[in-house]
């Protein structure tokens, strides 16, 4: 209790900005980044500790434990003083929860280095915990239309993908759509867990695993066996195979890789039928 004591005594004084032992302070209820790299997290202690902290963090006395701090902002200033062990400088200030949020979100934004799955896994963790969509609004700098979005994509993508993929620099809003669109029909764990098998994938940076699974996730080119044709489903089953007579091609799809999909696409058979009249009707009409 000596630390917390000195603490108190520098906040009576008057400090605005004070040094904390780093034991004392906890993270945000809240995370808002994804773990950094070992060499990028390396580089920034070095940092520190050639240069000292240059600005503190943000942290208010913790809401249920006397003597403790949580974070609003500063994690990786806060994570370099432990690995330093040398006192951490901070400005205590008495945020609610949403005050709190809020401080986190502008800081974050201000720097503008978070990546949009970041700030999508941001803004779902908070509506999750109940905060108010105003709040978390306010905390981003967003509309009610983008907020939508950002919470709408993170939804839609498997925790797996994102603790996979990280939070990859170049990938913005379109990507992310583009693939919750790709995993929406399938179960992305098997292909993830058989990538992170391969050394190109495992030890690939963020953006390169993000364009990687994509590719994985791909419909693949149909491939020719033995005068047959499979086709390989982006899970990488063969899911069907299609073999080609004289007057006649016969389609067999294996119920056990694909349950119930042969049954599908057989009540699909009228739409493809029309829909193959009328492109053959334009190409016609062309020559």
């Amino acid at each position: 209790m000596a630390a917390a004591r000195s603490v108190e005594a520098q906040l009576l004084s008057g400090a605005s900005i004070i040094e904390i032992d780093p034991a004392l302070v906890d993270p945000s209820p809240v995370p808002d980044r994804m773990p950094v790299d070992a060499e990028a997290q390396a580089a920034f202690v070095a940092a520190i500790r050639d240069h000292g902290q240059q600005v503190p963090i943000l942290v208010r006395p913790h809401p249920a434990v006397d003597g403790r701090y949580q974070v609003a902002f500063g994690h990786r200033r806060l994570r370099a003083a432990v690995a330093l062990g040398r006192p951490v400088r901070a400005c205590v200030r008495r945020l609610t929860d949403d005050e709190l949020v809020i401080a986190q979100g502008q800081e974050n934004n201000a720097r503008q280095d978070l990546t949009f799955i970041e700030r999508a896994s941001f803004a779902a963790c908070l509506e999750s915990r109940g905060v108010k969509r105003e709040t978390i609004m306010a905390a981003l700098l967003v509309d009610k239309t983008e907020l939508s979005r950002l919470i709408a994509v993170r939804r839609a993508v498997p925790d797996i993908v994102v603790t996979v993929i990280g939070p990859p620099p170049k990938a913005g809003r379109r990507r992310w759509m583009a693939l919750a669109e790709q995993v929406a029909a399938i179960d992305p764990g098997p292909l993830v867990q058989r990538l992170l098998a391969e050394a190109p994938f495992s030890v690939a940076s963020s953006d390169e695993r993000f364009v990687h699974l994509r590719s994985a996730l791909s419909p693949r080119p149909v491939q020719t066996q033995r005068g047959a044709e499979t086709w390989t489903a982006p899970d990488g089953h063969k899911v069907a195979r299609v073999e080609r007579g004289e007057t006649r091609v016969t389609l067999t799809i294996d119920e056990r890789l694909a349950p119930a999909f042969g049954e599908y696409v057989f009540s699909r058979f009228g739409e493809l039928y029309e829909a193959f009249r009328r492109e053959q009707s334009s190409k016609e009409s062309l020559t």
